[in-house]
């Protein structure tokens, strides 16, 4: 092995050390964050995804230059297969934190107390003089307005929020992992010496 070898098999393989778990830890943490609502957590997870999937890349460009254009040998076609299926899971996994952030900011802004408008009538002072009859204010409170109906509780509408994203990010990301387990397999296998 040269010394260009040496330097690209260290490359190829630093790349998948350090792209590799940090990429699988976020997405595998992923569906809990969801699931709690913690909007701060996923916006993180999310960069996460995203920067250490480009680092990914560097794992693929590494493994093209070794391999010196061999692409006839079946354990290396099938690598370099089920890495671009799994950086295409990725992708879709990226997307749904996507949309599963958006969803948790959505329900966030929603529970928000909205300030009560006051009018400048209801803004005097509570002291002043009262010259009203009984009668009118029965007839004032007959003619209040209903009160709204309750929203659904905050638990079970959280307990549904991106339901759909957590389980296809969940199963996407043991996918993926399975994933690379078997290239790492079909690497130290078939790896020369």
């Amino acid at each position: 092995m040269s010394s260009a070898d040496r330097l690209l098999m260290t490359l190829h393989v630093g790349f998948a050390i350090f792209a590799l778990g940090p990429i699988t830890a976020a997405t595998m943490a992923t569906p809990r964050y969801i699931r709690r609502g913690d909007a701060r957590v996923v916006r993180y997870l999310n960069r996460a995804t995203r920067i250490y999937g480009l680092l990914t890349l560097g794992i693929f460009l590494f493994g093209l230059l070794l391999a010196h254009g061999q692409f006839n040998k079946v354990w290396l076609s099938a690598s370099m297969t089920l890495f671009i299926v799994a950086v295409a899971l990725l992708l879709i996994v990226e997307r749904d934190q996507r949309k599963a952030l958006h969803k948790i900011e959505l329900a966030a802004a929603e529970r928000r107390p909205v300030p009560p408008k006051t009018s400048p009538a209801e803004a005097a002072p509570a002291e002043a003089p009262r010259t009203e009859e009984p009668a009118n204010e029965e007839r004032a409170e007959a003619e209040a307005p209903a009160p709204e109906p309750a929203p659904a509780p905050a638990a079970a509408r959280d307990r549904d929020l991106a339901k759909v994203e957590t389980g296809r990010i969940a199963t996407l990301s043991g996918v993926v992992t399975l994933i690379w387990i078997v290239i790492l397999v079909l690497m130290v296998w078939n790896s020369p010496g």
